[in-house]
């Protein structure tokens, strides 16, 4: 009798540890999907356009991670949401990339005053990241080869800042 017992007492052990395994693998299974749900949330954050507007016409544009800062006419003042805008490159800084900062302006006004106003718009983003706590040495101020954009005068007036 006590070998029966015995081998009733191992086929129950074994059913627990059986179940047991599979509680573990499923909990673990669970913890994985939702970790790959996170990442996925984060990706499609990096690459989907999201923009902010101010009632003065200056804008944030995140578009496939370039932020893009659109200004009021003759302002270089950044629009609201710019620090949330900048998080990615904010977050491409530290793991060992540059920002690159590149403004235009339109073709409107004197030329030289748009040129100096291009380079204040370009400034100020740069002094932005710098408040986030990228280091200056992290951050390249590039003048386009073409500072006057195509386009209307109101996508003209931007700042575009990429990782490289």
């Amino acid at each position: 009798m006590s070998s029966e017992a015995d081998e009733n007492q191992g086929r129950v052990l074994g059913v627990v540890f059986g179940v047991i395994a599979l509680v573990i693998a499923l909990v673990i299974g669970v913890v994985v999907h939702q970790t790959g749900k996170q990442r996925a949330a984060k990706a499609a954050a990096l690459t989907a356009p999201v923009a902010m507007a101010a009632a003065d016409g200056a804008s944030v544009v995140v578009e496939n991670g370039v932020v893009k800062f659109y200004f009021a006419t003759g302002k270089a003042d950044l629009a609201a949401g710019a620090n949330e805008a900048l998080a990615i490159i904010v977050a491409g800084t530290a793991s060992g990339q540059k920002a690159v900062v590149s403004g235009f302006h339109d073709a409107t006004g004197d030329a030289a005053l748009n040129t100096e106003l291009a380079k204040q718009r370009a400034l100020a983003v740069r002094d932005a990241l710098t408040a986030l706590g990228v280091a200056a040495d992290s951050i390249e101020l590039k003048k386009p080869e073409e500072t006057l954009a195509s386009g209307s005068n109101d996508q003209a007036r931007r700042v575009e800042v990429s990782l490289q």
